[in-house]
């Protein structure tokens, strides 16, 4: 990994970048940013779902433990994803005022607290629960910043596909904190944010694409246009309906679950079907894709509530 330069550095092109702007002091809500909170909350949420969804108990001050390190190590992948793409960051409206793009955290701080980050979320947790949760964050944190923002972001379209793997390894981690191991229920569960990933953000990129233009990354609306990635949204929109409603009868999950993830899925598909039939070109008039967008984070929070609810009160 090459380190950021104080002052310029390269884009993913290998052309020379933008002038960073002069170091201002930082505040604690800049190194709070770093983290992406948003991001650490949903795998917070996602990671206590799988957490309650394993089979046996943690003791309580443990949970607790486990919850705050896979939330420390996915801040850490955040800070790691920003102090690489500090450079692409100024060019997109959408991200420049972040404290590295803003020059309000200066680059070396920044990875030095990414890496004690990830170091101590990864060895606390090996202490706290066992190695299988530990390996398996550890393997979360360099995929997001290695395989998707090193690898892939820069170099193809289908960058989120592969790279939204990252975002779905944490009910993975809380499953395994509890249980110490890694069965068909937890693959499941990757599978289901795995494929929720590419029709949520590309919703979100058709209607902020000219951002990505401008940044020179390769997302799909701008390598392939609105028309193809709507016809993926919707493809992928299918395969994640089925992936959602697959645990119940596998036997994983009861009816309970199954029926929200049926009625969920539902909705999620007819939303999708909108995208797929508009026509629309100008991002300001895309109100079917910033419903889509909006609907797709209710989406998950429901389906993995339903999940919980129907292993410890239906059950």
């Amino acid at each position: 990994m090459a380190a950021a330069l104080p002052e310029t550095a390269r884009a993913p092109d290998g052309a020379l970048a933008t002038s960073r702007p002069a170091l201002i002091a930082a505040d604690w809500r800049d190194w709070l940013a770093l983290l992406k909170p948003r991001v650490m909350s949903l795998a917070i949420f996602t990671a206590l779902c799988g957490m309650l969804a394993a089979p046996g108990r943690l003791h309580p001050a443990l949970a607790v433990v486990a919850i705050l390190m896979i939330a420390v190590g996915a801040g850490a992948a955040g800070a790691f994803n920003q102090w690489i793409e500090a450079d692409v960051d100024q060019r997109m409206k959408r991200t420049a005022s972040r404290p590295l793009a803003a020059g309000r955290v200066p680059a070396d701080a920044a990875l030095a607290f990414a890496i004690i980050l990830a170091v101590g979320a990864v060895t606390t947790l090996a202490l706290a629960t066992n190695l299988v949760a530990a390996g398996v964050l550890a393997l979360g944190i360099w995929f997001y910043a290695i395989v998707y923002t090193i690898w892939l972001k820069p170099r193809t379209p289908q960058n989120i596909v592969i790279g939204g793997a990252a975002g779905a390894f944490p009910p993975v981690i809380g499953w395994a904190a509890v249980s110490g191991d890694v069965t068909l229920m937890p693959v499941l569960l990757f599978l289901v944010i795995f494929l929720w990933t590419p029709p949520h953000f590309w919703a979100l990129a058709l209607f902020v694409a000219p951002d990505y233009a401008r940044a020179g990354i390769p997302m799909l609306p701008v390598t392939h246009g609105p028309h193809a990635t709507r016809r993926q949204i919707f493809g992928y929109a299918l395969a994640l309906v089925a992936a959602s409603i697959a645990p119940w009868p596998l036997g994983l999950a009861g009816a309970f679950y199954g029926t929200v993830a049926a009625g969920l899925g539902a909705t999620f598909l007819l939303l999708a079907w909108r995208v797929r039939q508009s026509r629309t070109t100008e991002p300001k008039a895309m109100a079917e894709e910033r419903q889509l967008f909006r609907f797709s984070i209710l989406y998950l929070f429901l389906l993995f509530t339903a999940l919980v609810v129907d292993a410890w009160v239906i059950s």
